[in-house]
């Protein structure tokens, strides 16, 4: 069992509070709920075939592959309404909480109003489908789990932990970067982006630095873990995206980023990592193989979103991840 090395007794303030206590605050979508959870029960992990689904995603990603051209619009709703009625895959999406229609007319809407964006790691219909098709899983997982419905929640929430306040005391083993807000600020990354277009990977950033206790300790353990077997000289793990609010969802969408609602990343258990970057260092394959042996175990969810990957850990290892964060921080 990985569990993150113990620090040096540095305390990152106030204890958390106990798992399954609540705050007051809406949800998205579905029925109305009692705030952002502290975690909440989930699905158990032993529900739908999930190797049997990932396989039935891949297959169909394949059919739409040969039906990727604009005249042939009608031919892929159609297969696609046909394949996701295989018991298979019917079994994961009836188990979100938005149900199996609402899943199937949600997919079939993206795809009638897909548009190709450069704004988007997703490049073609077959990202689309498969970033859409395989997020389920973490919708799935935690499916009881309010979403943060607003960048307040998100701001203000108990269960959640500033990266920044980590990364001052070196308790971050990985890295990131905010997304400029400012024109300034947003002039000065494009400049840094002409004198040094390699120094870090070409994404906006996080909006917000603030995520769970529990993904801390996976993207540190992860980190280590990339970092003992990266080519010499690679640099440490890359986070491109952490919790967001359906508040910021729907800014996205309006910027041309096809991203569904509602999404993995507004429940905070589900974080965005660079891959495309280590290519340059030889080491991209490296970190896909960590991340899909870590999926074969069945302590993660990933999805490959193109230039980055989607990385949801699963309800089993919530318990091991808490203990490993207090051990690691001393809290």
């Amino acid at each position: 069992m990985r569990v993150p090395s113990r620090s040096s007794g540095q305390r990152p303030g106030p204890a958390a509070p106990s798992p399954g206590t609540s705050t007051t605050s809406p949800a998205v979508a579905g029925p109305s709920r009692s705030g952002p959870s502290r975690g909440g029960p989930a699905l158990p992990d032993d529900g739908p075939d999930l190797a049997a689904y990932r396989a039935a995603v891949a297959e169909l990603l394949v059919e739409i592959g040969a039906l990727a051209d604009p005249g042939s619009a009608t031919a892929r709703q159609a297969l696609v309404d046909d394949r996701l009625r295989d018991p298979v895959v019917v079994a994961v999406l009836d188990a979100t909480p938005a149900g199996l229609v609402a899943a199937r007319e949600t997919l079939l809407l993206e795809l009638a109003r897909y548009q190709p964006s450069g704004r988007s790691a997703v490049r073609d219909l077959t990202g689309l489908v498969r970033c859409y098709l395989l997020s389920r899983i973490d919708l799935m997982w935690w499916r009881d789990v309010p979403a943060f419905a607003t960048d307040a929640q998100v701001r203000d929430s108990p269960d959640l932990v500033d990266l920044e306040w980590l990364r001052r005391r070196d308790l971050a083993r990985f890295r990131y970067r905010e997304e400029p807000t400012s024109r300034v600020g947003r002039a000065l990354r494009a400049a840094d982006r002409r004198l040094r277009p390699y120094a870090a990977p070409d994404t906006a950033g996080v909006r917000s630095r603030r995520t769970r206790r529990e993904v801390v300790a996976l993207l540190n353990d992860v980190a280590r873990e990339f970092a003992s077997a990266a080519p010499a000289g690679t640099p440490p793990l890359w986070v491109t995206s952490l919790v967001r609010s359906a508040e910021e969802q729907y800014r996205r969408r309006r910027l041309g980023h096809p991203v569904p609602l509602p999404g993995a990343h507004c429940l905070g258990w589900t974080v965005d990592v660079e891959l495309d970057w280590y290519r340059r260092f030889g080491a991209r394959e490296v970190l896909a193989g960590i991340l899909r042996d870590r999926q074969e175990a069945g302590e993660v969810n990933v999805v490959d979103a193109g230039s980055v990957w989607h990385v949801c850990p699963a309800p089993s290892t919530r318990a091991r991840l808490r203990r490993a964060y207090e051990v690691e921080l001393g809290t």
